[in-house]
């Protein structure tokens, strides 16, 4: 179909997904399944207009203009400009929202003022981007993500994810460090149900992805044996680890006695070998669990 409309309108720009920046003396519309095309308006009588409507929908641009600084980024990120040898500490932090929660300028404008700044963010697409996040002064507090997704769930009623990167002093290699990171947020969230997850909490999904379905299911079952299929107890072994091997804390947190984790640890350890309050034989068992998603 795109070819054919190309014919009848020359001017017509199509993209796969919505781009961040779209000539706007295009008049827009979308199709389905998200593609995006453009035609000069100058192109379309009414006729034409009437027999797109009937078929395709209006499509109006929703990102922010880019600042000047985002405009900068972008290019460093594309390796299409020179970057400074010297740059203050920063950290990329990507973001995704679920589909027609938000607008991206409302999204912005609801994220400059929990910065109580001006926000460098790079989308993706309507519903990921990456927010540069330059690293505060002794004096400043600290962003928590956690607290902003509290305060967006409250006041917009929005659910979002954070992937919090590591923070760089430097612009070598930032583009390979962005496309690692985007690939790496992406990742983390399928194995992982938290709001907010740090690049070092990632690094064992990130390795765990990188083996084959089968070992995935042999370190499963070889680890795990004949508790593979207890919900109950992977769920408490997953409360033990979370609980930084803390029988105390992790008690409290599933509601049992002390003495009765205890004895189900026990258990364990007799049944497979594996004592899982030793720190290297916990992490086996970890990647076991992650093994399982």
């Amino acid at each position: 179909m795109i070819e054919k409309l190309k014919k009848y309108f020359p001017s017509l720009q199509h993209y796969e997904t919505v781009p961040t920046e779209i000539n706007l003396d295009l008049k827009w519309f979308q199709l389905d399944d998200g593609q995006l095309i453009g035609i000069n308006p100058s192109e379309l009588e009414d006729k034409d207009l009437l027999l797109l409507h009937t078929f395709l929908n209006p499509y109006q641009n929703h990102f922010p203009l880019m600042t000047e600084e985002e405009k900068k980024w972008e290019k460093w990120i594309k390796m299409e400009i020179d970057y400074p040898e010297t740059i203050s500490s920063f950290r990329f932090v990507y973001f995704k929202i679920p589909s027609n929660q938000i607008e991206p300028q409302h999204f912005k404008d609801a994220i400059n003022q929990l910065f109580e700044k001006e926000t460098t963010i790079l989308w993706e697409n309507e519903t990921e981007g990456v927010i540069v996040d330059y690293q505060r002064s002794d004096l400043e507090e600290e962003i928590s993500y956690k607290e902003i997704i509290d305060i967006l769930m409250s006041d917009l009623y929005i659910n979002i994810q954070f992937f919090v990167g590591p923070y760089l002093s430097t612009l070598v290699g930032i583009k390979e460090h962005y496309e690692q990171l985007v690939s790496g947020a992406i990742t983390a969230f399928t194995y992982s149900e938290n709001s907010v997850v740090s690049y070092i909490e990632a690094i064992p999904y990130l390795l765990m992805d990188q083996v084959s379905p089968s070992f995935k299911v042999e370190l499963n079952h070889l680890i795990l044996q004949d508790f593979t299929d207890d919900v109950d107890f992977i769920r408490m072994i997953e409360v033990f680890l979370e609980s930084n091997l803390n029988i105390s804390v992790a008690a409290k947190k599933l509601y049992m006695h002390r003495n009765s984790l205890q004895y189900r640890i026990d258990k364990f350890h007799e049944k497979t070998g594996i004592d899982i309050r030793v720190f290297q034989q916990a992490l086996t068992v970890y990647l076991a669990l992650i093994a399982r998603t």
